[in-house]
Parts: C-alpha cells; structure tokens; sequence
C-alpha cells in the first residue's frame, strides 16, 4: 500500500497558480523540490507515492513522486510529475516541511465518470465550491 506526503503550497495562493508554476519549471527541465533530510520511509514512497498539496487549509492536487535524488549543497531532491491531478478537497492543516498521509486517508482524484463534470470545471472553482462543502 503506498504512503504520501503532504506539502503546503507556499506562494501559491490557487490549483492554477501552482499549476502554472509547475508547467513553467517543467519547460526548463525535471520538476523537482529540495528537503534537508532523505523520508525515513522513501521506498514506500517513491514510485508510487504523491506529493499531495495544501492550499488555503485544504489538501486539494497531488503529483505523482517519481523518485527521490541527490541536490546541490547536500540537499535531498524530490522529483515529481508536474501534471497536477485534482483530488477531492480534503481539509488539512497548515505545516512546516512534509507530513505523511496514509493510503486510506488520502483524498480520492476528480475524475471518472461521476466527476467527469468536477474535473472539467477551472480548479479554483473547485475549490470554491469545496470550501462551501457543495462538492
């Protein structure tokens, strides 16, 4: 069973500034964010694990994480897709660094037939009508 990570979204006030931050980085090369320390349990992450990300109290996008590196200054690299995929809002403290989420607890992704309506709408929609608990 894979575990993920949680991460705040810092300086992305919206899914589609962060969105739009990835796609950006992602023209330049591999999409990648640095942490000090190596996750005690990156094997149950990497590869199939995600990064899910927090925005306005709110777990509401996540990236696949490919795997994890080596960074300039002793720093550890954790590469991830920068196709972002919606999830179902889910609400999440703020914090500093990574948590672990758990399978279970993780959100389930927009999409499929039943949400084929949600995944088309803009994502700051989404995640206005989230935060009223409409969806």
């Amino acid at each position: 069973m894979p575990l993920h990570i949680t991460k705040v979204a810092f300086g992305a006030a919206s899914v589609d500034l962060l969105a739009e931050r990835l796609r950006a980085r992602a023209a330049a090369g591999p999409v990648f964010l640095t942490t000090r320390y190596l996750p005690k349990r990156h094997e149950e992450v990497a590869g199939q694990g995600s990064l899910y990300w927090i925005i306005k109290h709110q777990l509401v996008a996540r990236s696949p994480i490919l795997s994890f590196g080596e960074a300039e200054g002793g720093r550890v690299a954790i590469h991830i897709d920068p196709e972002l995929r919606l999830v179902l809002a889910q609400p999440r403290r703020a914090h500093q660094g990574w948590r672990y989420l758990e399978e279970g607890d993780a959100p389930t992704d927009l999409g499929g037939e039943a949400a084929d309506g949600l995944a088309a709408m803009p994502p700051a929609l989404v995640g206005q009508l989230s935060a009223l608990a409409l969806i």
